[in-house]
Parts: C-alpha cells; structure tokens; sequence
C-alpha cells in the first residue's frame, strides 16, 4: 500500500500541498480530485521524488520509499513524456529495460502491452504519427509496459472519446483485479464515479474529503429527489427543498435524508400522472462541490 503522510510544500509563497495524508491499497482504483492548482501533480510527484516535500513523507507498505520501489510503480504525467519520433514499440522496450528487464523481456512485455491496448499494429509507427487518443494510450503503455505494482495516473482520460475512455477504464479495472494499486487524477467526475471504489478530494493543498465512494455518498446530509408529473420536472412549495440543476440539464432537488417522502408522492399526485420519482444519494460531482466549498 501508498501512503502519503503529512505532505507540505511551499514555491516560494504558493502553498502547493498543506498537511495531505491519503493511502493507495493494493487491488483498488482511487480517484484523485481538486480544482486546477489545488495540488495534485505535486502530490504525485512527491511519490517519485521529482518533488521534495518541505514535511512528511511517502510510505510503500509501511516503509519509506526509495529507488528500489519506485522501480515497481509505474507513472504517467499530464504532460506527453514520450519522443514523437522514435517508433512506439521500441521506446515501450526502452522503457521497460529502464525498470530492469532483459531485452527480450523488454521486447515481449511491450508487444504484450500494444496488443491489449489494441495497437499492435502501430508497433514501428512513430508515436507522432499517431492520433492523440493512440498517442494517450501509448503513455499509458509505457506507465505499465513493467508490470508494475503501483500506478499512478495524471489525467489518463484527458482527449479520449466515449470509446477511448471505456477501453482505458476497463484497463484499470483489469489492473486493479490482478492487485495492482491505481491512483489517477481527473476532472470527469462521471467516470471517476463509475470506476473508483475510493476518492479523495484536495483544495488548496488539504485533502477535505477522502474515503470509500460508497460510504460518502451514504452518509451524505442530503439526498438527490427526482419527480415527474405528466413526464414534466415537478417540485414542491416550500423553502426545505432547493432545486439544482445537473450537468446534464436534469432537474433535481435537494433534500434531507428524513424527508417524509409520502407527503412529498401525495402532493406530486395532486398535481397530475407521476411519471417519474426517484430518491438516492448525491453524486460525486455533488459531494466535489459541497467538499471544495
């Protein structure tokens, strides 16, 4: 397992990360959230010591971390950490005897790697001739072309389309079955919801919410309530209801957890044909946005 403990570091008078603790455990995918700036690239950057943290450290089972385990993660930065003019196949190889493999091990894990990503054939393509989606997966490949035991992800799902994004999900979820450990940092909360058992969420440098997605939705103070009279958005008088309205333009409303939801059904009745209701917890992007604030 991950652990960071206590991570502080100022640039000079930008405080980048205050006091952030957090785990990664073996065989689970954890998303890593924050506004721009709130620390995220930093934090994982302390994992690889790419970044001194002034306070804390950076713990694998216990343990401090030293080169010999960062051999054993496996990390893929924002920005493209590749040569565009090297075939893909060969700098996969070069990546992995950079971790210690022997040539021909190198040579096979990399074939292995473009095969379940599906781009075997590009293997002596140049990675610039390569759409921005291969070109994504390809970084990925090279983040895990070792086999690694940690892997720890910058904005993995950044220009990928719908197929894309669903191809590289169910990759993690592979990983994360055989054991490995998945930190990855996203801004598309939708799909962090659908594939992360565990959050954490980081505002200027302080982790503010961190635990099983499960268990924060369910112990959220409020609870999603969607009603539809005649298939039109409906919503009770009163002030103990507030409105919101979705990313996606759907109306919902925000109620507490105790709410008599059978007075709430009789007065929808009153007003036609229900069509729709529907009651359960917050989504992540709700709890995102009750944490940053």
């Amino acid at each position: 397992m991950l652990s960071l403990v206590n991570l502080s570091k100022r640039f000079g008078d930008i405080v980048a990360l205050e006091g952030a603790s957090f785990d990664v455990p073996a065989g689970r995918i954890v998303g890593f959230l924050g506004p721009n700036g709130a620390g995220k690239t930093t934090a994982m950057r302390c994992v690889f010591d790419l970044v001194h943290p002034d306070v804390g450290e950076v713990l694998w089972d216990g343990a401090p971390v030293g080169s010999a385990e960062r051999l054993r993660f496996g990390y893929m930065p924002e920005e493209r950490g590749l040569y565009p003019k090297m075939k893909v196949g060969e700098q996969l190889s070069y990546f992995a005897r950079l971790s210690g493999k022997s040539r021909q091990e190198a040579k096979d894990d990399a074939a292995s790697w473009l095969t379940q990503l599906g781009l075997i054939d590009r293997t002596d393509s140049k990675l610039e001739e390569l759409s921005h989606g291969n070109q994504q997966r390809v970084q990925l490949a090279a983040a895990l072309v070792h086999n690694p035991e940690l892997a720890v992800l910058d904005e993995p799902f950044a220009g990928l389309d719908p197929i894309g994004m669903e191809s590289m999900a169910q990759t993690l979820r592979d990983l994360a079955g055989r054991g490995v450990g998945i930190v990855f940092s996203s801004h598309q909360l939708d799909t962090v919801e659908d594939l992360c058992q565990d959050v954490v969420i980081i505002d200027r440098g302080k982790v503010v919410l961190t635990g099983e997605l499960s268990r924060l939705r369910s112990s959220a103070r409020v609870r999603h309530l969607v009603v539809e009279v005649d298939d039109q958005a409906w919503s009770p008088d009163g002030d103990d209801v507030t409105v919101v309205i979705t990313r996606t333009g759907d109306r919902r409303l925000l109620v507490e957890p105790d709410v008599d939801l059978d007075a709430l059904l009789a007065a929808a009745r009153t007003a036609g044909t229900v069509t729709r209701f529907s009651f359960e917890p917050p989504h992540l992007s709700d709890l995102f946005r009750e944490a940053i604030q």
